[in-house]
């Protein structure tokens, strides 16, 4: 069975000690999707939302998120990101936005946790700015789908 990598030997949490790893190219990318209402996906597609630009805010919602993700998870590594794209695409078919994130970076520990907030704050933020209209707004599938670099190498969400 693997060991959890955040918990030393007396059981206790731990920032996990990077110190002796190469620094390589790594990668990220997660997922995140906002249920809706249709009248609520057209608010936002038209613009006529009250608050403004949701697409636009959430997509810098979800930058800095990941740009502040070690201050939010305390066992975070502080990361120099050297790229993080948020992307919201409306899905008129399923009435949602799908929410693509991906974190990168040069160094000695991987981006899934920048990706992944990135995403979670994103859809934070397309909730909070419609929920005036929409109460039945959910956040599904808030998943890692791929990540590239490090010792694990390439690794894809088979779901």
């Amino acid at each position: 069975m693997s060991k959890l990598t955040h918990i030393n030997d007396n059981g206790e949490a731990e920032m996990v000690d990077v110190s002796s790893k190469s620094e390589s190219a790594r990668e990220a990318k997660a997922i995140a999707i906002v249920n809706m209402k249709p009248e609520t996906l057209d608010l936002i597609i038209s613009g006529l939302n009250k608050k403004g630009d949701v697409l636009g805010v959430a997509k810098i919602a979800g930058i800095q998120a990941a740009k502040k993700c070690s201050d939010l998870i305390p066992l975070c590594h502080p990361l120099m990101l050297s790229k993080i794209s948020v992307d919201l695409t409306p899905n008129i078919k399923k009435s949602c936005i799908e929410i693509i994130a991906i974190a990168k970076l040069n160094g000695k520990t991987g981006v899934e946790m920048e990706a992944l907030t990135a995403a979670s704050i994103a859809a934070l933020t397309v909730y909070d700015m419609c929920k005036a209209v929409d109460r039945f707004m959910s956040i599904d599938s808030v998943k890692l789908l791929e990540k590239k670099g490090g010792k694990s190498g390439h690794w894809i969400n088979p779901s």
